[in-house]
């Protein structure tokens, strides 16, 4: 059997990083919006809204570096929960379970990301000639 979901969109707000009570482990949530790949009536684009969560290390690096508005790839499974509203009404709800989260663009200009400094060590002092590219 195959339960796995692959979503490109963008956040709608920041992640929100929690931790669990017993454990302590770190586990963030937020919002995707995924246009549809086709058009109403009217000629509009719909936007289906999906819950992403991630936990443990994923989840810090998703807090720290995605913002809202930012561009995301996810990748994981569907998970369909159960629960009782305020009203005492049994609902229930999906979200995706996120096994790995690409950023697809950058900070916006102006902004400085900590994502900018991933694979920056030393780099400064390679020699790379046109010889060595290979197109």
């Amino acid at each position: 059997m195959l339960n796995q979901v692959i979503l490109i969109g963008r956040l709608t707000q920041d992640p929100e990083l929690r931790y669990t009570a017993g454990g302590g482990v770190p586990i963030a949530t937020f919002t995707l919006a995924v246009d549809r790949p086709f058009t109403n009536q009217q000629g509009e684009r719909e936007t289906d809204f999906i819950n992403i969560v991630t936990w443990r290390k994923l989840a810090e690096t998703c807090a720290n570096y995605l913002k809202k508005g930012r561009l995301a790839a996810v990748t994981g499974r569907l998970q369909i929960r159960s629960y009782d509203d305020s009203q005492g009404v049994r609902r229930k709800a999906a979200d995706v379970v996120a096994d790995n989260v690409q950023f697809l663009d950058r900070a916006p200009d102006g902004a400085k990301s900590n994502a900018d400094d991933f694979g920056s060590s030393g780099g400064d002092d390679l020699d790379i000639s046109g010889d060595d590219v290979p197109f």
